[in-house]
């Protein structure tokens, strides 16, 4: 089987971080760390495109990227 690289976002919450794939929508992922988020995320979609195979359902291409953009906060 071949494998496919999905972008996951994960976002800082009050309680630690959650996770998506803007690819795959309504795979989610929660942790109290970065790292368990993460390899929650990669455990929940696993789950989530084995579903889709079962159902009969297309997998989605990976096309997403994030990118970290610096721009000045000042008001200078």
């Amino acid at each position: 089987m071949s494998t496919m690289t999905y972008t996951a976002i994960v976002e800082t919450t009050g309680t630690g971080y959650s996770a998506y794939v803007p690819d795959i929508p309504g795979c989610i992922a929660v942790g109290e760390t970065y790292e368990e988020t993460v390899q929650q995320m990669q455990e929940a979609l696993t789950y989530h495109l084995e579903w889709m195979r079962e159902d009969g359902d297309e997998i989605p291409e990976p096309i997403s990227s994030a990118a970290q953009v610096e721009v000045s906060a000042g008001t200078d």
